[in-house]
Parts: structure tokens; sequence; C-alpha cells
């Protein structure tokens, strides 16, 4: 029996997301988006849910295995789910928790950067390259973690992060090992338990900053002009020949 892409638990009010495709570090296929999307939608009962990566990798992106069969409008369509996804998670009437190892890129360090608390393990490798080809995915979310300048200054020069780096900079709100996270965890549902649901998913609400319409007008906007899929494929062998030397 094929595992399915995202794996879905949940014990007294504790609602753990697993990205189940550890072959190909978890990037966000159709399938697994959608997934997600519908799971936390539907949630009930959850005081924390927690958002985790099998295997060696948190999340690698978009997933772009399927590329050469796609074409623009597909593409356009395919990042607006994404986009659909990561407003789901920052305003989501409960605290939700990411927990990153190893690769965070692209669409993987936006879902990262979504969430209330975010959890670095040490080694792990964050980057945002979707301005390289004109993506305008989760950049008011960086900005609004991290601030103007140093949001201006990942994105141009597509930095990767260490989770120090991370952690310095805000971008994640602790640096934990993984064998750390169980207990960190058990304090941070606490935290969460604190206050009734309602106010909860109030106080979540109001402090996050809601530019959602905007944000999607941002990605159609810059995923329909012609050429997305001719611009992802020419930064991929800019990838490759950087690779090689």
């Amino acid at each position: 029996t094929q595992e399915p892409a995202l794996r879905v638990e949940q014990q007294q009010g504790v609602m753990t997301l697993t990205l189940n495709r550890p072959e190909s570090a978890n990037a966000l296929s159709i399938e697994l988006t959608e997934a997600l999307i519908g799971t936390l939608t539907n949630a009930q009962d959850v005081k924390l849910c927690v958002i985790r990566g099998e295997g060696r990798h948190f999340c690698a992106g978009f997933d772009l295995s399927d590329l050469e069969a796609l074409s623009d409008g597909d593409l356009l369509w395919r990042f607006l789910r994404i986009e659909i996804l990561l407003q789901t998670v920052q305003h989501a009437p409960f605290a939700v928790v990411s927990l990153a190892q190893g690769q965070a890129v692209g669409a993987g360090a936006d879902l990262f950067a979504a969430c209330w608390r975010r959890v670095a393990a040490p080694g792990l490798k964050l980057r945002m390259p979707g301005w390289n080809f004109e993506l305008a995915l989760g950049t008011r979310r960086l900005t609004h973690l991290i601030g103007q300048d140093a949001a201006r200054d990942l994105l141009i020069d597509t930095r990767t992060l260490s989770a120090e780096e991370c952690l310095d900079l805000g971008l994640a709100t602790d640096l934990a090992a993984a064998e750390q996270w169980p207990a960190l965890l058990e304090g941070l549902v606490q935290r969460a338990g604190s206050l009734s649901p309602r106010a909860l998913g109030n106080m979540l609400e109001l402090t996050a900053g809601d530019t959602r319409d905007a944000d999607i007008a941002a990605v159609v906007l810059s995923a329909a002009r012609p050429g997305l899929k001719d611009r992802i494929l020419g930064y991929r062998e800019q990838l490759k020949a950087a690779r090689k030397k």
C-alpha cells in the first residue's frame, strides 16, 4: 500500500502533519498541497498543529518533477494553491508550529515562515529563490517577520541561511535539535492552552496582519507574465552550471 503524501495524527488537541514524500525531500506536489489545505481547513478540536517533514529534509519547495509537461497556466494555478496553503497556515484559528531540519527551500521556506513558532534544527539550510524567476510568493510574510532591509538583502542575493542565521534574523523562533523537539512541543502545548480557543484564535488573527487579497494579487501578477515556465527552466540551468564550477 502506497504511503499517503501527508500523514495526519491527532491526540489531546495536538494535530501533527508530517510531509511524507522523503524520496523527493517532501516537495509540495498537488496531492500534498491539497491534503494540507483540506486538513487544516477542516480541523476540529485543535489547540496546536505541528508541521514537520519525514526523513532528512523539511521541504524542498514546489514540486518541479513534471515541469516539462506543464504550461504557464498550470504553473500559475499551482502557485496560487500554494499561496492559499500559506494563508491557511498563517491564519489558522489555532497555533501552528513548524519543525525544520535539512533543507527548507522556496515554498518550503515560506511554509516554515508562515507558522506561529518556527523551530530550526542545527544544520538547517533555508533559501528563497522565487524572485530569480520573478515569483512574488511569501514576500510580505518574510518582510513582516524580519523587516524590510533584511528581507530585501535575503531575496536579492538568494542567500542560503543557516539555522543560527534564521534565529538571529527572527525567521526562526527557536533553535533545537530533533531530540529536543518533544520537550519543546510540550511547553508550546501548555502555552497554547493557556487561552480559551476563541481567545487564542482571535489573538492570532489580530497579530497576523491580513494581506491575503494583496498577496493573491501579487502572485497572480508575477506568475501571469508570459514565460514563467521558461524563467524557471532558465533558473534551473543556472543552478546546474553553478554546480559544475
